[in-house]
């Protein structure tokens, strides 16, 4: 009876080091997997900013009135008048919902009443 509970007890310990290892090795390719999002997320970011450095450069007022100036024959914009826009009246706004009915009125009536 010694030797079994002696034998499980080794058993117990060798699985349970089995398993140790093989989490100790999921963890660190977690860690490692974790690592490239953290680099990657980085990269994303630092490409970003450059993006919209280059979108604020672009879009600079003086840099878009020249071209402006320089395409007026082919755009034909002008700037924008008052008279251009509409009026709060001139907007749709959805009609107002109906109130619930309260007290239904039954027209059709009782058809054993109704007269050949």
């Amino acid at each position: 009876m010694r030797n079994l509970i002696v034998l499980a007890t080794v058993l117990s310990v060798m699985g349970l080091a089995f398993w140790a290892y093989r989490e100790n090795y999921r963890t660190q390719s977690a860690l490692g997997e974790m690592k490239t999002l953290q680099r990657d997320i980085a990269t994303l970011r630092e490409g970003l900013g450059v993006l919209k450095a280059e979108w604020a450069y672009l879009n600079r007022p003086d840099r878009l009135r020249e071209l402006t100036n320089l395409n007026f024959e082919r755009l034909a914009l002008l700037p924008l008048q008052p008279s251009q826009f509409g009026s709060v009246a001139q907007v749709a706004f959805p009609a107002a919902p109906l109130p619930p009915i309260l007290e239904p009125v039954d027209t059709i009536g009782d058809l054993s009443e109704a007269k050949p």
